[in-house]
């Protein structure tokens, strides 16, 4: 089921991110980027485990758009920690690929979710 492998990998994900975390705060000092991106890349998981739990269908739609929002703002974080020499290429291919598998998990979750859904306004 999509909603497993979508928990799981964004669960490794955000272990990867807290890596990167540390990484970024005790070898390159740097602690603006570093929070900004643990803060958004640990929310995609939480986010996606707690629409597990959705009590509803739009509060389970509603999640899974929030963790896809917080995903599409990881990728930028990690944009910008490679574009300004924070992260080597090797290191932001590896991470950001597996962004961009979440993302594009999320989007095909979402987007069949938005196609049964009911008409509503």
């Amino acid at each position: 089921m999509k909603n497993d492998v979508v928990l799981n990998k964004s669960k490794a994900f955000a272990l990867r991110i807290i890596k990167l975390y540390k990484y970024l705060c005790e070898e390159k000092k740097e602690y603006i980027l570093s929070k900004q991106i643990l803060r958004s890349g640990t929310s995609v998981g939480a986010n996606t485990r707690e629409a597990k739990r959705g009590q509803t269908k739009p509060d389970f739609y509603a999640k899974l758009n929030i963790a896809l929002k917080e995903a599409d703002e990881t990728a930028y974080w990690l944009e910008l920690l490679h574009e300004s020499n924070y992260i080597d290429k090797k290191s932001f291919d590896s991470i950001y690929a597996d962004c961009d598998e979440i993302i594009a998990l999320l989007v095909s979750i979402t987007k069949t979710q938005k196609e049964n859904k009911p008409n509503e306004q």
